[in-house]
């Protein structure tokens, strides 16, 4: 997995935990334009405030990324630490500071060392290699239990561009941009309107669609880096065909790290899409689908592979979705469990909780409302889940 003129590393600083990689760099052998979503958080981690600032002139050439600690709530020592280790990390590679951006993710709360940073930031340059991206993607892990990369190709007017992404996300999940951060990088040559849109709407339709947990973070972030070393004639607003093209395999790389991410839940051992149709509008689909996904209590009947179809539709009537439950209908899959609000028997519950047994499988719920329809994916809740978070700290 190589993209033309970027290179990545990563090394083993002993920020928090010893003898694995939990710093990354992302280096762009020239300023890449370059589109990001942050956290809707309120409550931002001083990395996520030094992003906002500097990302509003639509350019960047490195990524600095650690895990172990999320320099959130760390008041004004937190903002001084971030601000020197990027100077360092400008100083090695001799740029300016502004084209630097930092991510970091891990506890919230604890002070972060500068000594770790102050002593690996050189190896981290000088080890710097287009083949480095799979050790970035294991620096950015907290709870993750495998690294999360994606890679595709399109070719565009005879120029074969290239679109790689890391993720890293398991647990307090459901991003809503918009702990969740994406890096994607590409040598297409596009302007920034464009980017910028592409990234949005991407985000959008990936990202904004997962839950873990519901919970949201201090830190989430997505960028998008596009350097132009692929020589592809410019995409933007006179390209409409092009920027299809690119559109639909950038959207498929964020889909496929999305879901990846669902899929490393924390405990999770089932992936659930949560499909809804027949509502009156799109914004009480989307209400309908994140309450159901979002809901403890659905969750755990999953993990117990119990069609407890009642959970669904108390869960459906807390949401801000506008409905006649007498006309409801509920399924598993292919397996119609709940028609007209009513159940359809206990073989039909059986089939029913048979679906449940699958590592990956749909819930559709049909509103007969309207004709607007929307999907959201979110895993199962296990004792695992209890146990990573009760131990988080420790």
């Amino acid at each position: 997995m190589q993209v033309k003129g970027f290179s990545a590393a990563a090394v083993k600083a002993g920020i928090r935990y010893q003898d694995r990689f939990d710093l990354g760099l992302i280096y762009s052998h020239t300023p890449a334009v370059t589109a990001g979503v942050f956290t809707t958080n309120s409550v931002k981690a001083a990395p996520v405030l030094i992003d906002m600032d500097r990302l509003r002139q639509g350019s960047v050439q490195a990524v600095l990324v650690n895990s172990g600690n999320a320099n959130a709530c760390t008041g004004e020592a937190g903002m001084e630490t971030a601000l020197a280790i990027s100077s360092l990390v400008a100083e090695q590679l001799a740029i300016k500071e502004e084209l630097i951006q930092l991510a970091s993710t891990g506890v919230i709360g604890e002070p972060i060392p500068f000594a770790p940073f102050e002593k690996n930031i050189q190896e981290l340059v000088d080890t710097l290699s287009p083949d480095g991206f799979d050790d970035l993607a294991q620096a950015m892990m907290t709870t993750d239990t495998y690294p999360k990369t994606a890679f595709t190709t399109v070719d565009l007017d005879g120029k074969t561009v290239s679109i790689l992404g890391v993720a890293k996300g398991s647990g307090m999940i459901m991003p809503d941009m918009a702990t969740m951060l994406c890096f994607v990088v590409t040598d297409a040559q596009i302007v920034f309107p464009v980017l910028n849109s592409m990234v949005r709407e991407g985000v959008d339709k990936s990202f904004n669609r997962i839950t873990v947990d519901g919970d949201t973070s201090t830190n989430d972030m997505v960028l998008v880096m596009a350097n132009g070393a692929a020589g592809n004639s410019w995409i933007d607003e006179e390209s409409p065909a092009t920027a299809q093209l690119f559109e639909t395999a950038l959207h498929g790389v964020l889909h496929d790290l999305a879901l990846q991410i669902v899929k490393d839940g924390e405990g999770a051992t089932k992936v659930v899409t949560i499909r809804i149709e027949g509502a009156r509008e799109q914004e009480e689909a989307m209400s309908a689908a994140q309450t159901i996904a979002n809901s403890a209590l659905v969750k755990t009947a999953f993990f117990g592979e119990d069609a407890n179809w009642g959970r669904i539709i108390a869960a459906l009537g807390r949401s801000d979705s506008v409905f006649d439950q007498n006309k409801v209908s509920i399924a598993f899959d292919e397996v119609l469990l709940v028609e007209n609000g009513l159940a359809l028997g206990a073989e039909a519950e059986k089939s029913a909780s048979e679906v449940l047994k699958n590592k990956e499988f749909t819930v559709t719920v049909d509103l007969h409302e309207g004709l607007e329809s929307t999907e959201v994916y979110t895993c199962d809740f296990s004792y695992d889940y209890v146990k990573i978070n009760a131990d988080y700290r420790s």
